[in-house]
């Protein structure tokens, strides 16, 4: 019996640190293209937790960043200057 609780405390354990680590900014930043040579800086846009959890777990799945889609949608709305 104990056996099993160490084990399932470990998955939640484990579960959980993921999920800090998914929630940190840090590691939603796209990789710098080589021929970009301006710097990067943080776009804020306040959402319900709940639809971010999805949007991050649908974009893991896709293995896109939640930073591409986002470039990519303003890109097409509102164009490069």
């Amino acid at each position: 019996m104990s056996e099993s609780k160490s084990r399932y405390s470990d998955i939640i354990r484990l579960a959980k640190e993921e999920d800090q680590i998914a929630s940190q900014p840090e590691n939603q930043i796209a990789s710098q293209p080589e021929n970009q040579a301006e710097k990067l800086v943080n776009l804020c846009v306040k959402v319900p937790e709940s639809l971010r959890r999805h949007w991050a777990a649908e974009a893991k799945r896709q293995g896109v960043t939640m930073t591409e889609v986002m470039a990519a949608a303003l890109e097409a709305r509102f164009g490069k200057p």
